[in-house]
């Protein structure tokens, strides 16, 4: 006989508003909102924990995978295909590269074709590939996408391929604009329409790119790209319905390549909102439901990866391949962790091609589909961010549209803000990038290790920028300016020396004592630690017969007010003396001579630039 008894059914129901009281109990006075509310750069807070009465306002609940607004999914499995970018500089080295990675388990290739093409290179780069079962994703230059569409679809139909082909070409005509600021192509209707004309017998032929990883690449927050990405593709929408294109072969032909941070929960929640949101797009439009599914590959950030420590890379890199696939996307290309200074080699590409495979083949994420779904939080999530970007989509379509916005060089800056704000929190570790600002390896070389050029990656290289030009993105990696400052003390041959004064209150002076070499170790400055001094006297002696450049004072704040003066004075200025922390007697030492003080408040790339303009010189 079946029991139906509930669980814990004695237990009387316990509110929101009971368990609020109980923490405002454990927190003793402290503000709620203050202490435990997570303001996001987002556009909306975070709660410290959820409920179900949470989820009783949000619209999508109830539905399921492949049902319309597609938040679950717009299938009912959890497959993704893997990519990677081949390398080669003629057919035969594309070919031969592509099929050595699709015997390692890859099932979708990007190729990038920098020159001219013809149907025998078509032929070449193609022979022994199942492109049945091969997804294939070209990119060019703008100028050239409409003919090699017309050269692959050529290809196809003369091997019977038009109806079983997947894959996309990148025609992206905003690119230049983004990446270059230079003037949009008057005649993107024209060519746009002539792009159709090309892949319209290929039913699974995508050609308009949304590439809106180029905002995450620049720094662009998580509801910022998403906000105009959808607005980018209403802008395909627009642009193609204006032209006699129907509205369902419209959306069909759209692809959104998308990027990928490392805000692991949000992240998710962002891709299931914008299948949501693109669906209502596409359905405003006039479409069916089944013609209103998203498309999207997704990507790795870029604007996270660090030359340093660069192995840290693979952490950042899995963290955010779990995201799109739990999210369930329909492609994902995890980079190579050595991407940022060197031509990825076949170790690199072999370990991001297997990052990718451990999840689908040996955790089986692709087993399940929407696991997140029903999660008080990721649901949550999924509506905060949809109601932040659509209120940016929203206000990019009463401002004119993307390409509006885009030819006045406001999507640029707007980005290009974030952009700045993020490296200013990276600089005074409110975003942390270990190994870089926050626990690096204090004794890593990286100069003799860098090999790339800074390669263009889009139309537009090598233009003259005109008067017509507008504001560009700005793609400075997050490290970017910890690295400068480092690979700056590694091409002046000199390693200052930075030596931890510990003394007094045992705890204190080994949590600062620690701090402090973090600080410094982020100039890869050398780091001379101890285990503590009996006296000031005796650690001033050690510290000038180790050649110390930098004596870092490391006590308790009630000590300092006797041991820094005391410390200031032994040492004479035969090295920079530093206080680690923000004592209440600060402005006393200051009045004394000493200007150094190192705590979690300052900006530590500022601070340091000081100091290797002092110390490198």
């Amino acid at each position: 006989m079946a029991n139906n008894e509930k669980l814990f059914d004695m237990f009387s129901p316990t509110s929101t508003e009971d368990w609020v009281a109980k923490i405002n109990v454990d927190l003793k006075g402290a503000d709620f909102n203050k202490k435990l509310v997570w303001r996001t750069n987002e556009g909306f807070n975070v709660q410290p924990f959820y409920r179900r009465d949470d989820l009783k306002e949000i619209s999508h609940m109830g539905t399921l995978p492949g049902q319309f607004p597609y938040v679950r999914g717009t299938k009912d499995n959890n497959d993704w295909l893997i990519r990677q970018q081949i390398q080669g500089e003629t057919p035969e080295e594309v070919n031969k590269e592509a099929i050595h990675a699709i015997d390692r388990g890859v099932d979708s290739i990007g190729i990038h074709l920098s020159r001219e093409v013809t149907l025998e290179d078509l032929k070449v780069i193609f022979k022994d590939i199942d492109l049945k079962k091969i997804e294939v994703n070209i990119s060019c230059c703008m100028g050239k996408a409409v003919e090699v569409a017309k050269l692959l679809v050529e290809f196809l139909k003369a091997n019977n391929l038009e109806n079983e082909f997947k894959g996309s070409i990148d025609y992206n005509p905003f690119k230049r604009l983004l990446r270059h600021g230079l003037p949009f192509p008057k005649e993107i209707k024209a060519d746009a329409k002539a792009m159709y004309e090309a892949v319209k017998e290929v039913k699974n032929l995508r050609c308009y790119a949304v590439d809106s990883y180029m905002l995450n690449n620049a720094g662009a927050y998580i509801t910022q790209e998403l906000g105009y990405a959808l607005a980018w593709g209403a802008e395909w929408m627009t642009l193609l319905t204006n032209e006699g294109i129907s509205v369902c072969e419209a959306a069909s032909r759209i692809k959104f390549n998308m990027g990928i941070s490392s805000n692991y929960f949000m992240e998710l929640a962002k891709f299931r909102a914008a299948r949501m949101l693109w669906a209502e797009i596409v359905k405003a439009y006039g479409a069916e439901e089944e013609c209103c599914k998203m498309m999207v590959h997704a990507i790795t950030s870029q604007f996270n990866q660090t030359i340093y420590d660069a192995h840290v890379n693979l952490l950042r890199s899995q963290t955010e391949t779990m995201s799109a696939a739990l999210a369930g996307v329909d492609s994902i290309e995890t980079l190579p962790f050595d991407l940022q200074y060197k031509q990825p080699d076949e170790f690199s590409e072999r370990i991001a091609r297997n990052q990718q495979l451990l999840l689908r083949e040996e955790s089986h994420l692709n087993k399940v589909v929407d696991p997140a779904g029903g999660s008080y939080y990721i649901e949550t999530l999924t509506a905060s961010i949809a109601k932040v970007a659509w209120e940016l989509f929203c206000k990019v379509e009463e401002e004119g549209g993307f390409l509006s916005l885009l030819e006045k060089g406001e999507v640029q800056k707007s980005v290009n803000e974030s952009g700045v704000k993020r490296h200013n929190d990276v600089a005074r570790r409110k975003e942390i990038l270990l190994g870089t600002n926050q626990y690096p390896n204090f004794n890593e070389k990286a100069l003799d290790k860098i090999e790339k050029n800074n390669c263009g990656c889009g139309c537009g290289c090598g233009e003259e920028i005109t008067d017509g030009a507008v504001e560009s993105l700005i793609f400075d990696r997050a490290a970017s300016q910890f690295e400068h400052l480092r690979l700056d003390t590694e091409r002046s041959g000199k390693r200052p020396k930075v030596f931890m004064l510990t003394i007094g209150n045992l705890a204190m002076r080994l949590a600062r004592a620690q701090f402090s070499a973090n600080f410094f170790g982020c100039a890869g400055y050398e780091i001379i630690d101890n285990i503590g001094f009996n006296t000031i006297k005796e650690g001033v002696d050690a510290a000038v017969e180790k050649g110390a450049d930098v004596v870092v004072l490391c006590s308790s704040d009630d000590e300092y007010a006797v041991y820094a003066p005391e410390a200031f004075k032994e040492l004479n200025g035969r090295a920079m003396f530093v206080v680690a922390g923000a004592p209440a007697c600060m402005e006393e030492l200051k009045a004394q001579g000493i200007e150094d003080f190192i705590h979690v408040r300052v900006n530590v790339l500022d601070t340091l630039v000081k100091f290797n303009a002092k110390l490198l010189n």
